[in-house]
């Protein structure tokens, strides 16, 4: 993550630390958020890729469309959901610090939950891992597809 990014998100974090409780700084980091909108749909788009492709260059260039297309909605819905389950401070953090903590894969969840038409908190108990398992690239069949 680029230096000036990086600062302005530890000078938001920090000043996010010395406002009032949780409930009135609720939407406060949405800005922030915002911003790193474009490098989320990126960092989505290349990981929707490569996990698509499966290591087969001949995909590569015919999945960065659809994949740009699918990270659109991804990142809005990740967004949404950091600032609405109160988390942003966490999130925030943990991207500075360059690790997938436990704020990260609540939201994540959340998500989820979200664009499979469920309450946003239905998956909440369930491991991600698990999640990963039970709607992973094995189960739509891409492991299946012959080089």
């Amino acid at each position: 993550m680029a230096k000036p990014l990086r600062i302005l998100m530890l000078l938001t974090a920090a000043t996010a630390l010395v406002l009032p409780p949780a409930p009135a700084r609720a939407g406060l980091l949405r800005p922030v958020l915002l911003l790193l909108r474009p490098q989320l749909e990126n960092q989505l788009t290349r990981v929707c890729v490569e996990t698509a492709s499966a290591g087969r260059t001949d995909l590569v260039k015919s999945l960065q469309d659809p994949c740009r297309k699918l990270a659109v909605p991804t990142s809005k819905c990740l967004i949404e959901e950091t600032d609405n389950s109160g988390r942003s401070l966490g999130v925030l953090t943990e991207m500075v610090s360059g690790r997938f903590g436990d704020d990260s894969e609540e939201v994540v969840k959340r998500c989820l939950a979200r664009m499979f038409g469920l309450p946003t908190d239905s998956l909440r108990d369930m491991p991600l891992r698990e999640l990963g398992k039970r709607f992973g690239s094995g189960s739509l069949g891409l492991q299946e597809v012959a080089p």
